[in-house]
């Protein structure tokens, strides 16, 4: 039983890695068994390991001395790698959030592992309008049969499956929503949530002025995690839902900034 938190870190470890090894491939079109050895500071055959099994996923394509892009695949590929992390307590804040809308609202979902639960855990009948930057939230949030789905413009983040940008703030600039649910790559206790992209931070901060009430959906795996891109202040937050495995000292420090926390 002692070793179970060691196995657990190890596991999540791989899978963050084998997630990021599937973005670079997107990004550059191929990876190199050698540099991402370096990078990742893991042996040769760990990350030969790694690339067999995400070939196996179909996720890439081995080539000599490395792997290739799926390019059937590789749009969604680093989302779905993130999307096994933490299933259970995505599922659950995602259900939590869905129970929050109200019908005939207006609610804007952004982009992410967990906002794509809640998308799916709308009820079936509610009839509502949903602005999103996230080409499967409006997907899966457009086969409700009174759901009305407007899709935000912009240039498309793969990593996210979302779009950025100008255009997508300008469309979010001409809406009043009733609730913004934002997801989160990583937390500050000082700072609020934070992200690798300060084009993404731009589009979150934005979906958070729009709207009246700004709810922040986070696993307890982000917290204490920053980036470098702020997104939006804890002053803007109004409700954060999470999983019962966040501290109850972050509960208290969420608590004492005057939002709402609901806990899963």
């Amino acid at each position: 039983m002692a070793y179970k938190p060691v196995a657990e870190e190890k596991s999540r470890l791989a899978l963050d890695r084998r997630a990021r090894i599937v973005e670079l491939a997107a990004q550059n079109g191929s990876v190199r068994v050698q540099e991402l050895s370096e990078m990742f500071r893991v042996s040769e055959v760990t990350i030969r390991n790694d690339l067999d099994l995400l070939t196996k996923q179909g996720l890439l394509v081995r080539d000599r001395g490395g792997a290739v892009a799926n390019t059937r695949s590789s749009l969604f590929v680093a989302f779905a790698q993130r999307a096994n992390q933490y299933q259970d307590e995505k599922r659950r804040i995602g259900q939590a959030a869905a129970r929050l809308v109200k019908p005939g609202e207006t609610v804007i979902m952004d982009a992410g592992t967990t906002v794509i639960q809640m998308a799916k855990s709308l009820n079936h009948d509610l009839m509502l309008t949903v602005i999103t930057n996230a080409l499967n939230v409006a997907s899966e949030v457009g086969t409700l049969p009174n759901a009305h789905v407007i899709l935000l413009g912009g240039s498309l983040i793969r990593e996210t499956v979302s779009t950025v940008g100008p255009q997508a703030e300008r469309d979010l600039h001409n809406v009043i929503a009733q609730k913004t649910f934002l997801g989160a790559h990583s937390i500050d206790r000082e700072w609020g949530p934070t992200d690798t992209s300060i084009e993404v931070a731009h589009v979150k901060r934005v979906m958070a002025q729009v709207a009246r009430e700004v709810i922040l959906l986070a696993d307890s795996s982000k917290w204490d995690r920053i980036a470098f891109a702020r997104t939006v202040p804890w002053s803007g937050v109004h409700v954060m839902i999470t999983d019962s495995n966040l501290p109850e000292e972050a509960q208290k420090t969420v608590k004492g900034l005057g939002i709402d926390l609901i806990v899963v």
